[in-house]
């Protein structure tokens, strides 16, 4: 999330938005109202409590190395027409999007 705040205002003036979607419950193990309230961010975070959104591109990560039953991190852009112009699905929970090829793919939409 850090990430891609810290270039909140070059995206927007690009015409995008960010969202956080987290697979988790509200009062799961993450628990994001605590994590939220000692890290603010300035864009929506939404909660995929049953990882429907997950599922359907494909970033559901039932059982790994470092992870059980949550997302694989990943970055993605959805075009004004609504259709998927960008993935970047992290082989692991700390395999983050390159700020570059955001970027790049953003000046592409």
């Amino acid at each position: 999330m850090a990430q891609l705040e810290s270039i909140k205002a070059e995206l927007e003036a690009g015409g995008a938005q960010l969202i956080y979607i987290a697979a988790e419950k509200g009062e799961g193990w993450f628990k994001p109202g605590q994590f939220l309230a000692k890290n603010p961010i300035s864009f929506p975070f939404l909660l995929d409590e049953d990882r429907a959104i997950t599922k359907a591109y494909g970033l559901y990560h039932r059982l790994g190395k470092d992870a059980i039953h949550i997302a694989h991190p990943a970055t993605l852009i959805v075009g004004r027409d609504r259709k998927l112009q960008y993935i970047y699905r992290g082989d692991n929970q700390n395999d983050r999007a390159p700020v570059e090829q955001v970027l790049q793919a953003l000046s592409k939409e």
